[in-house]
């Protein structure tokens, strides 16, 4: 059963930090995109930073965290992380982690291309 399970989330300060974790189940990662998306109250899904398995472990970042996030691999427990830094009060998001088998275009951070989905956590930067 293919399961993705966010964790990590919580409410910060402006300037600080938060690492989110994705754990991984039911599939082999070797041909997937593992992507983080965010849906901010009344805005649409954006796509924030996938890491691509399917060709070389290859990173994407949308602009507005580009320098400012990380996304990587625990590959002994199979777990993707997104480390945050500098956060903002615009960071305030549910943030979603969801895997795409072999997408097209992983620099474009296309929802439609990712079929899993993980519930969601909630990331609340406020002073």
């Amino acid at each position: 059963q293919v399961q993705l399970v966010e964790s990590g989330g919580g409410l910060v300060q402006p300037g600080e930090s938060l690492r989110l974790s994705c754990t991984i189940s039911g599939f082999n990662l070797d041909n997937y995109a593992i992507g983080w998306f965010r849906q901010a109250p009344g805005k649409e899904r954006e796509g924030v930073s996938t890491i691509d398995f399917s060709d070389g472990s290859k990173t994407y970042y949308s602009r507005s965290v580009k320098g400012r996030f990380t996304i990587s691999r625990d590959n002994a427990r199979n777990i993707i992380y997104l480390q945050m830094n500098s956060l903002q009060v615009e960071d305030t998001a549910v943030y979603t982690c969801a895997a795409a088998l072999s997408p097209f275009y992983p620099e474009n951070l296309a929802a439609h291309e990712y079929e899993y989905w993980g519930q969601g956590t909630q990331i609340t930067v406020s002073s």
